[in-house]
């Protein structure tokens, strides 16, 4: 039995030795995908990085990029625009905005060396429909921990 629903994504590899999105384990959301160039970012550092692939994803879906934890908590790696997303029209070549967190160390990663997840998810369109007022609710207007906050 799958844990996963399929959805056909098609994939342009850009570069032959560029590998195709890959799930590690059975059951997880984010499929990793790698870097096409090497690169080295150095303390504070931010950049656009290649992966060499391009998709076409059906409508009503989107994919989104997120960091890797491993890269987060040993290196102080993420994304700068967290998730980054990648909308159904889309046809350029997928680009990660990576940033090196870590005050001291800077960090080089190799052609092939994984630095994101790409999650496919269905979207829904909204149609927004302009009011004088918003129906109440239990939280109102309260945001920015305000649930953790004890008065």
């Amino acid at each position: 039995m799958s844990l996963h629903n399929h959805v056909e994504v098609l994939v342009q590899r850009l570069s032959d030795d560029v590998p195709l999105p890959k799930y590690g384990k059975p059951g997880d959301a984010g499929a990793d995908i790698t870097t096409r160039v090497d690169v080295t970012l150095e303390p504070g550092e931010r950049a656009l990085v290649p992966t060499g692939l391009s998709i076409a994803l059906p409508f009503g879906y989107a994919a989104f990029v997120h960091p890797r934890s491993g890269l987060a908590i040993k290196h102080g790696v993420s994304l700068v625009n967290t998730p980054g997303t990648i909308d159904a029209g889309y046809r350029g070549e997928i680009q990660v905005i990576m940033i090196n967190h870590d005050p001291k160390e800077a960090i080089s990663f190799k052609k092939g060396d994984r630095i994101a997840q790409l999650v496919i998810q269905k979207v829904e369109a909204a149609e927004f429909i302009e009011v004088d007022h918003l129906p109440g609710s239990d939280r109102g207007e309260g945001g920015f921990g305000s649930t953790g906050v004890k008065g």
